[in-house]
């Protein structure tokens, strides 16, 4: 896809979407490079993103989130997965503009059923899966609607599938913004 010219790809949405499955498919399609920033804050950490929860909280680990997010923003040609909660920070949304954001959207319903037996989920360990699935939902609604692309989908759909209508989604974002500039 010469349209994006190397920019990076950035994925965003709620935990258990597929970010990191659709974004390895992305990648590979792409000829990119893919990074999940949960996977590369664990090996900096040296922890599990559990561990880094219960032993230093979660403010620890959206800073941790923030600098490693910083960090990649530096590099092209990369797909990156992002933590669900991401969007949260200001300071991040600097860093994501420096690519295209692809908010991948699964109805919190078929979540439910995708993360029932996660146990490494730290946001969902107590409580009633849907309660906390549905609240998360209404705090990073409005933020994952920033994103610059948004695919819908849904747990039936192969990953394959929506890594292929991510595609056409960004190609449709990039040809209006090659059309505005020309204009």
């Amino acid at each position: 896809m010469d349209l994006l010219r190397g920019v990076n790809l950035y994925l965003v949405g709620m935990m258990g979407v597929g970010k990191t499955t659709v974004g390895r498919i992305l990648a590979r399609e792409l000829n990119y490079r893919f990074f999940d920033t949960d996977a590369v804050i664990a090996q900096v950490a040296n922890e599990s993103i559990a561990d880094i929860f219960a032993t230093q909280g979660e403010e620890a680990f959206r800073e941790l989130e923030t600098q490693v997010l910083g960090q990649l923003s530096a590099y092209t040609n990369l797909v990156v997965a992002t933590g669900g909660g991401t969007i949260l920070r200001l300071t991040n949304w600097s860093y994501l503009h420096h690519g295209i954001v692809v908010w991948l959207d699964v109805p919190v319903d078929q979540l439910c059923d995708r993360l029932r037996e996660d146990t490494t989920r730290p946001l969902l360990r107590d409580g009633e899966i849907k309660s906390k699935l549905e609240t998360l939902w209404q705090q990073r609604e409005r933020f994952y609607a920033q994103a610059d692309v948004r695919v819908s989908a849904n747990i039936r759909e192969t990953p394959e599938v929506v890594a292929a209508r991510a595609i056409e989604h960004i190609k449709k974002v990039l040809k209006s913004k090659i059309g505005n500039d020309i204009n």
